[in-house]
Formats: structure tokens, C-alpha cells, sequence
């Protein structure tokens, strides 16, 4: 089986050397070491040396040459939705004292459908809508992969991120 051995960001690696591409959802894209099912249907054995929280356009060289492009792959998501900037903000804090993966954009918050957690919003004041595309929560990797807490700059204009790390061995999430 071929390997998977390097993760480079979008716009790092050589777009026009991909052979393959994989569709991977959130879980998928923060591994170390699995099976990747490739878009064409060939298995490559991604082999990083430590787990990274891979986004869309994101590059996996091969061992032989060559290279697979990462894709985000749709899922069920919930978008939250406030009256005004403040509450929205407000919600943004009640989601991130819970530790949930949040994608953060325009106007709009994303988490992962959670019955428990949707009653709490709503309750807040809240309007959400059930969505299916891919999820980019803020920070690359955190929930089922918390810990000691650390910012840093990021690619991403500048913002800070935070990492939460934990439960699998507490490595570092850098972009």
C-alpha cells in the first residue's frame, strides 16, 4: 500500500503533481495514522509523524511521488444564528466553556448537530438551521482532543487560534 509520509498546506505543495484525492470529515482530517479511502478508490496508508488538523486544499506527499489533495467532505452541520453581534458573541462563549468544535464565520456559528447543546442556544435566544457542508471548526482540533491551553499566530490573517489538547497524546495542532 502506498504511503502518505508529509502534510503540507493549501497553497505550500504542488497542486498539478496530485494523482488522487481524499474526502476526509472533520474526525479524518486530525490523524497521525490510518487507511485513506481515495476519492478514486485506491487505499493509501497516511503515515504522518504526529497528528495534524488537515483543512480543504491541503496536500499529503507520497512516498514514491506524487501527491493526494485533501477535501473536506460535508456533514451534518447546525448554523447559529443571534439578533445582534453582541449575542452572537455571547453563544460563541457558551460554546467554547463547553469545549464544542466551532467553525466561526460571517454572522454565523457551526457546531455538530447535539440535541442538548441546541435546547441550551435556543434557549439563549438563538435561531439554528440544519446544514450539510464541510466542517472547519476554529483552531484546526479540539473536543475529542483537548489539554493545556496555547495561542498562536496562524496563516489565518493573523487570528488566534486556540488548542486545546488532551486525550490523544497531547501534540501540537500548528497549521
Amino acid at each position: 500500500m502506498r504511503r502518505a509520509i508529509e502534510h503540507i498546506a493549501a497553497g505550500g505543495w504542488p497542486v498539478a503533481e496530485a494523482i488522487d484525492a481524499a474526502t476526509l470529515d472533520y474526525d479524518a482530517r486530525f490523524r497521525r495514522r490510518m487507511v485513506l479511502h481515495c476519492d478514486s478508490g485506491r487505499e493509501v496508508l497516511l503515515d504522518l509523524p504526529k497528528a495534524v488538523a488537515m483543512a480543504e486544499g491541503d496536500g499529503l506527499r507520497l512516498e514514491e511521488g506524487g501527491w493526494l489533495a485533501v477535501k473536506a467532505k460535508p456533514e451534518p452541520l447546525v448554523e447559529v444564528r443571534a439578533p445582534d453581534p453582541y449575542a452572537l458573541v455571547r453563544l460563541g462563549w457558551h460554546l467554547g466553556n463547553r469545549h464544542l468544535p466551532t467553525e466561526i464565520a460571517d454572522g454565523v456559528l457551526r457546531i455538530r448537530p447535539d440535541h442538548v447543546i441546541e435546547a441550551m442556544l435556543e434557549g439563549l435566544g438563538a435561531t439554528l438551521t440544519r446544514v450539510t457542508r464541510a466542517f472547519q471548526p476554529e483552531g484546526g482540533a479540539y473536543g475529542g482532543h483537548a489539554g493545556p491551553h496555547h495561542a498562536h499566530e496562524s496563516a489565518h490573517g493573523g487570528k488566534i487560534h486556540h488548542h486545546h489538547h488532551g486525550f490523544d497524546g497531547g501534540h501540537d495542532h500548528h497549521h
